[in-house]
């Protein structure tokens, strides 16, 4: 069961990362278009930074520490198990 969510989790946070990924190549595309006085959706991505990039952000965050703890916790819990 553990390992099931765990792996949601992972699923989860990668497909929130590749999320990210993409909002900063619009950010830095965007930027590069207002240096050349190109209209690339950059007051769009200002717009969308507070209600939707950073919880992506905080999500990704977060769920790496409970993922990291998690496994951590798991692999003592093992170690615990084949010692006894």
């Amino acid at each position: 069961m553990k390992d099931k969510l765990l792996g949601w989790l992972n699923a989860a946070l990668m497909w929130n990362l590749f999320f990210v990924f993409v909002a900063f190549g619009w950010f830095a595309i965007a930027v590069l278009g207002r240096y050349t006085d190109t209209p690339l959706g950059l007051e769009l991505w200002y717009k969308l930074w507070q209600p939707l990039f950073q919880p992506a952000i905080g999500i990704l965050m977060l769920g790496s520490i409970v993922s990291g703890v998690a496994s951590w916790v798991n692999k003592r819990l093992s170690q615990r198990a084949s010692n006894s």
